[in-house]
């Protein structure tokens, strides 16, 4: 989900505050805190395979992350990178080139498993490096029952039509209702243009503005009248996080999940900050700062769906 360059960015997941006034949600928390799987327990296993989504769901997140890149025949397949050059092998070698520059059966003889092997040899195993490109129809089929997806559109300006397929895959899995009421799914992008078409194919869709590393939260802050227009929350690099950004944010409704947040010391400063859900490579240190009692998975995805429902309609009763 990490972006470097310097374009339009956010993230966003509904709560809030109910103005700009209100009692921060760090001293009065009502809902959980959601653990969201950075390409699933990337800490652990190799990224955006499934055993990291397995790996995720063992240690207890309530979402799992998949970022979009299409192929050249139209499929939609989970993989951070534009490249296959980083993770993907065929026989031992890199697989190279963008990854809309091929086929999808192209893409099926590649793996992506033994890279992480060969670059954390203390936890390599010897089944990871079978592990399959997956498709997001995969992904859901897999899911379906048993968890929350956060997805995202990575480079969407160089796949036209990503986003009707996307929800195309939604509604052929019977996502899409649940993904309005109970947040069951999270659309997330840098491209304001891809979360505004998506918006407008599907206005009860809830979407997040994901946020450039380096965005001031002064900045960011002058934006968030804006993003609510189409997005129920914001994802901000966690280092461009602070107390006011998070009291803005949640007067607006707009719910603050950053990214990605590993360290003890970085994810106590944002549960004190009262973000409303961070993405970790290490879903168990953040479970470790969350009661046990919380409810998670879907069940902690409608709360927060909820807690987003309420606040809005405070604000339109007021």
């Amino acid at each position: 989900m990490k972006r470097l360059g310097r374009r339009p960015a956010l993230l966003l997941l509904a709560a809030g505050a109910l103005t700009a006034s209100a009692e921060p949600i760090r001293e009065s928390r009502t809902h959980p805190m959601l653990v969201i799987a950075h390409r699933g327990a990337s800490g652990y296993a190799p990224e955006h395979t499934f055993a990291a989504w397995d790996r995720a769901l063992e240690l207890g997140a309530d979402y799992l992350e998949q970022d979009l890149q299409m192929s050249r025949d139209g499929a939609l397949v989970v993989m951070h990178d534009e490249t296959l050059d980083r993770t993907a092998r065929r026989d031992g070698r890199p697989c190279t080139g963008r990854v809309i520059d091929h086929t999808l059966a192209e893409l099926r003889a590649c793996e992506v498993g033994s890279w992480f092997n060969d670059s954390r040899p203390s936890q390599a195993r010897s089944e990871y490096a079978g592990e399959p490109i997956p498709t997001l129809a995969e992904v859901l089929a897999r899911y379906r029952e048993r968890a929350a997806f956060y997805i995202e559109t990575k480079q969407p300006e160089a796949a036209p039509g990503m986003e009707e397929a996307l929800l195309a895959l939604l509604a052929e899995h019977d996502l899409r209702e649940p993904a309005a009421r109970e947040w069951r799914v999270l659309i997330q992008s840098f491209s304001v243009a891809s979360l505004r078409k998506v918006h407008a194919l599907d206005p009860a869709l809830p979407l997040i503005q994901l946020v450039e590393r380096g965005t001031a939260a002064r900045a960011l802050e002058a934006e968030l009248d804006r993003i609510a227009e189409y997005a129920v929350g914001i994802g901000p690099q966690f280092g461009d996080v602070d107390d006011a950004l998070v009291a803005a944010a949640h007067a607006r409704c707009l719910v603050v999940h950053p990214y990605t947040v590993n360290e003890s010391a970085d994810l106590a400063r944002m549960q004190a900050a009262g973000v409303d859900g961070m993405f970790t490579d290490y879903s168990d240190r953040l479970l470790a700062l969350r009661p046990a009692a919380e409810p998670r998975g879907p069940g902690a995805a409608a709360a927060a769906a909820r807690r987003h429902a309420r606040c809005k309609a405070d604000r339109e009763w007021r």
